[in-house]
């Protein structure tokens, strides 16, 4: 008959201690104290049945005489003595010498520690980090669907937008002002450089007159030349006086002046109710051969160059790309900071529209399990070995003799067990063999 068994604790949760000069220590055992009553609880129960083994020995010895029954006891206890001693041996070895005795092969975890998590390392990459293990499970898992319901939930959305626009905050912090200027200055002079000017001025004109804006543009330009006219006839008939002949009488000029403005109004009014009249269609017809000549004429496009090199010398377009970053990296401050800013209620929309379209389109979460699990097997493919040496190298940081400990506490609970069966299976055998030999005696 064998004593009962117990499952043996969990394993205790990661707590920060303070190292040892061996490394960092190991994680701290919950509950320390109790695991320490019930080891010692665990020993004495242990101990206990190898004394009633060896009482009943030492009893039977000396009184129990030539007997038949006491050779049947002194063999049931000797066997159980037998058992009991062996496997207190066997369990005490694994942490330590028995009785302080440095017999080989004993105190294994204090000498095997490296070992053992080379070997635990290699177990886990062998057993769960191989590309089919983890390819089936992150199959099994159904990443895209999983991920759609996340991202659908607006409370999820919002914390990714959160977490996004904190991000980008945290990137620009990092960043130094001067350099990204330099860069941003460097970048619109070399895109600049490598874009001729004039032809690209040609298409944008061409584009304007096909549309019609360009008549929108001297219609506008015409009722401002009228304005300008009704707004500033005192200031333009002083302007006709400096520059009339001496001799020419003040009533001459204020009647040459008044048909001239009248004559300018009627031409403008006539301008604007007509967009076929022939001073609009020359103005069309320039237009349209400024922008061919804009396109393809070398002079036009070599004077473009020049505006452009002039343009980019001029300090204050480094002045204008810095104030943009600037202005950029305190908006997305602004925006990050404001729960119900516009950016980071977009992103959350885009966030959710992104779960929408992964949950209605049964092909895109599957791309999305391929990609996870592509993504899983290239790390485990490429990294086994970092997670194996995360393993290795984390145990063999440990203390050797304060791993011997806390594993004890553990697991020895469980293990005193194993003399506990050890005192039984022990005195079954010797029972057993001597009631064979006095069957065939």
């Amino acid at each position: 008959m064998t004593a009962p068994t117990t499952a043996p604790d969990p394993v205790p949760p990661v707590s920060p201690s303070p190292g040892g000069p061996s490394g960092p220590a190991l994680p701290a055992v919950s509950a320390q104290a109790e695991r320490k009553a019930r080891l010692a609880r665990m020993k004495r129960r242990a101990t206990m049945f190898l004394g009633v083994a060896t009482a009943i020995f030492l009893a039977v010895t000396l009184w129990g005489g030539d007997a038949t029954w006491a050779g049947y006891v002194q063999a049931t206890a000797e066997g159980g003595m037998v058992g009991g001693l062996a496997d207190w041996f066997a369990v005490t070895a694994l942490f330590r010498h028995p009785l302080g005795i440095p017999i080989p092969h004993t105190a294994i975890i204090v000498t095997k520690k490296d070992q053992f998590g080379e070997t635990l390392g290699e177990f886990i990459q062998d057993a769960f980090l191989t590309p089919e293990a983890v390819t089936e499970r992150i199959r099994a898992a159904e990443v895209g669907d999983r991920l759609a319901a996340w991202l659908r939930d607006p409370d999820n959305a919002a914390r990714v937008s959160a977490e996004v626009m904190d991000g980008a905050v945290q990137v620009s912090d990092l960043v130094r002002d001067d350099d990204v200027q330099r860069v941003l200055q460097r970048v619109v002079r070399e895109r600049l450089d490598t874009v001729p000017v004039a032809p690209l001025a040609g298409r944008a004109l061409d584009f304007l007159i096909r549309d019609g804006r360009h008549q929108q543009a001297l219609s506008a330009a015409i009722r401002e030349l009228d304005r300008y006219l009704t707004e500033h006839g005192h200031e333009l008939r002083a302007q006709l006086g400096a520059r009339s002949p001496w001799w020419l009488p003040g009533a001459a000029e204020d009647r040459l002046f008044e048909r001239l403005v009248d004559g300018a109004h009627t031409l403008l009014q006539a301008m604007l109710e007509d967009e076929g009249h022939h001073l609009r269609q020359r103005f069309e017809q320039r237009l349209v051969q400024l922008a061919d000549d804009l396109r393809h004429d070398p002079a036009y496009r070599a004077r473009g160059e020049e505006l452009k090199a002039e343009l980019l010398a001029q300090p204050q377009v480094g002045e204008w790309v810095g104030a943009l970053w600037a202005d950029a990296k305190a908006q997305l401050r602004t925006q990050a900071e404001d729960p119900d800013s516009d950016l980071r209620r977009r992103l959350a929309e885009v966030v959710v529209a992104t779960g929408e379209r992964i949950h209605d389109e049964p092909a895109l979460a599957s791309r999305v399990d391929d990609a996870a699990a592509t993504a899983a097997t290239y790390l485990v493919e490429h990294f086994h070995g970092e997670i194996v040496g995360l393993v290795s190298g984390t145990i063999e940081r440990w203390d050797a003799a304060e791993t011997a400990e806390r594993l004890e506490l553990l697991l020895g609970p469980d293990l005193q067990f194993i003399r506990i069966n050890g005192t039984v299976v022990g005195a079954a055998a010797g029972l057993a063999l001597h009631t064979v030999a006095q069957v065939l005696a």
